[in-house]
């Protein structure tokens, strides 16, 4: 397992800024097995979002709301959540929305099943999307 990887596919898919996208590409692009490396960037950033998912659940006033930029993204993710519910989880890939929208399923305790389902399917697509096109 690509452990580098694995990492900054969690760390990418925390609060805390980062991207794995151009790691998964340039291992790819030295010859990496591209099942292995979308399967390990994949499980990376779902246990991530699980994180994200988790301080929502059980640690809602460890969440620093105090920033402005916080605080915008956080009610971007909620307007995505009521307006489209479960379902929005399929993007918790995007930037600037998706660990917000990660957060407030754990806010608004959605079922773990449902929303590692939900964020894997996401996410598993989009790499797998980035390896098609190497």
């Amino acid at each position: 397992m690509d452990w580098t990887l694995f990492g900054s596919a969690l760390l990418s898919s925390t609060l805390l800024p980062g991207g794995s996208e151009a790691l998964l590409l340039y291992r790819l692009h030295q010859g990496a097995d591209p099942l292995a490396s979308v399967a390990t960037a994949t499980a990376g950033n779902v246990l991530g979002s699980l994180v994200t998912y988790g301080i929502g659940r059980f640690g809602r006033r460890a969440v620093n709301r105090t920033s402005e930029k916080t605080e915008r993204h956080v009610a971007r993710a909620e307007r995505w959540f009521s307006r489209f519910g479960r379902p929005s989880l399929l993007l918790a890939w995007l930037p600037l929305v998706g660990d917000p929208l990660c957060l407030v399923a754990g806010v608004l305790r959605v079922s773990v099943g449902s929303f590692l389902l939900l964020v894997t399917l996401g996410k598993l697509a989009r790499y797998a999307a980035l390896a098609w096109f190497v």
